[in-house]
C-alpha cells in the first residue's frame, strides 16, 4: 500500500509567518493531521514553496506506520475572489471543480494552461500523477478557499 496526503503550498502554515492570531488554524490542523497519517520516510512532490511547506509538515508531525508515502503540496486556482492574490478570474470555478473530480479519481486532468493562468500550483498534482496513478477516492480533510484560493487537504491509501 501507498499513503498519499495532498496539502496547500500555503506560507502561512510556515512558523516564520505565524502571528498572535492563526488565519489558518482549521488548515493547519487538518495538514498536521494527515501528514501524521503517512509512514515514516515521506517524499515531497512540490514546487519550490510548496518543498518548504512540505518539509515543516514532516519535520513537524510524528509518523510510525512503514507504508510507501507522498505528501503532494499544490493548490487550485488563486483567483476566486476579488480580494485573491490574482483578483477574480470565473474560470477558477470550473476548472477548480474540474480539478476536484480529477482528485476524486474522475475525469480528467487539469489544464497546465488554464492553471497558470488561475495561478494554481500545479507541479504537485504532475508529480502524483507521474508517481502513484491511479488513486481513486480521497478522504477529504479540508476543502475551501480561504483567501480567495482553493485548498484541499485529502488523503489516499492506494494498492
Amino acid at each position: 500500500m501507498t499513503r498519499v496526503v495532498l496539502v496547500p503550498g500555503v506560507l502561512a502554515l510556515l512558523p516564520e509567518y505565524a502571528g498572535l492570531d492563526d488565519p489558518v488554524a482549521e488548515l493547519r490542523s487538518a495538514c498536521l493531521a494527515a501528514v501524521a497519517w503517512l509512514g515514516r520516510d515521506v517524499e515531497v512532490l512540490a514546487d519550490d514553496q510548496g518543498a518548504r511547506v512540505g518539509a515543516y509538515l514532516v519535520d513537524a508531525t510524528t509518523r510510525s506506520v512503514d507504508e510507501e508515502s507522498y505528501l503532494v503540496v499544490a493548490n487550485g486556482s488563486a483567483r476566486r475572489t476579488e480580494k485573491a492574490p490574482g483578483h477574480l478570474d470565473e474560470r477558477s470555478f470550473a476548472f477548480d471543480a474540474g480539478l476536484r473530480e480529477w482528485l476524486s479519481g474522475r475525469g480528467s486532468p487539469p489544464d497546465p494552461v488554464l492553471g497558470e493562468e488561475l495561478l494554481a500550483s500545479l507541479t504537485g498534482f504532475t508529480l502524483m500523477a507521474e508517481r502513484v496513478a491511479p488513486w481513486g477516492s480521497p478522504v477529504v480533510d479540508f476543502d475551501d478557499d480561504p483567501f480567495g484560493v482553493q485548498y484541499w487537504v485529502m488523503r489516499w491509501q492506494v494498492r
